[in-house]
């Protein structure tokens, strides 16, 4: 049976290693970062402010999103190495942590881990709130920074593919954290209410998915289930 080229490619590509751990990285991140559940607080942050004013909060949320997980993907494995925590330990704790959040967003609404009550209307009096609490724990929560912890402890070193993956997955998250946020308002207008709930939902049941394949890895690398 003849087998189009073309497609024996693609197949290929989809199954290469870098293409399903970049996948699984910004998928991940994308989905516990999750601008588009942040946008109702962003906008009752901003109430009153003007165009300029709110693309500075979202730069300012965004960029401080980008340092906090980077600079723990970067200290991730020293984290390990000084507390004593092993990657299957972590991967269980992460999937925990995810599970919670995801199942938060599958009814629609912010998780505690990432946004406090009392956050919103206490940042809506700031003069400038882009840092605290949007940028953390709005958009780098204990979710997403868990998350990047569990990635770079599956990877071998600081200098590898794996670890470019995470970099590029959490700048490209805080970009478009930025413009989500930064376009708040037409994003809100084209969506509606009803639609970001949608996503939101969407999102959450994928988190899941992400929390028990956590889990599975957490308990295969203890030996408690056999390896696939």
């Amino acid at each position: 049976m003849w087998t189009n080229p073309a497609e024996m490619a693609l197949n290929e590509l989809s199954t290469a290693p870098l293409v399903r751990f970049s996948v699984l990285a910004l998928s991940s991140i994308f989905f516990l970062v999750d601008p588009f559940a942040a946008i109702g607080s962003f906008l009752a942050i901003t109430a009153g402010a003007d165009a300029a004013r709110r693309k500075r909060m979202a730069r300012k949320g965004a960029l401080t999103c980008f340092i906090v997980l980077t600079s723990f993907a970067v200290g991730g494995q020293m984290v390990f190495r000084l507390l004593g925590i092993t990657l299957p330990a972590f991967e269980i704790a992460g999937g925990l942590i995810l599970l919670l959040i995801g199942l938060d967003m599958l009814q629609a609404k912010r998780s505690a881990t990432q946004e406090a009550s009392g956050d919103t209307e206490e940042a809506a009096h700031k003069e400038d709130a882009g840092i605290v609490p949007l940028g953390i724990p709005m958009l780098s929560g204990p979710g997403a920074i868990s998350t990047v912890m569990v990635l770079v402890g599956q990877t071998p070193s600081l200098w590898c593919w794996e670890m470019g993956a995470i970099l590029g997955s959490i700048g490209l998250t805080s970009l478009i954290s930025y413009g989500v946020l930064a376009g708040a308002g037409r994003v809100q207008r084209v969506m509606g209410e009803t639609g970001i709930r949608v996503l939101v939902r969407v999102m959450g049941l994928l988190l899941v998915a992400v929390a028990m394949q956590y889990f599975v890895n957490g308990l295969t690398d203890l030996g408690l289930i056999a390896r696939p």
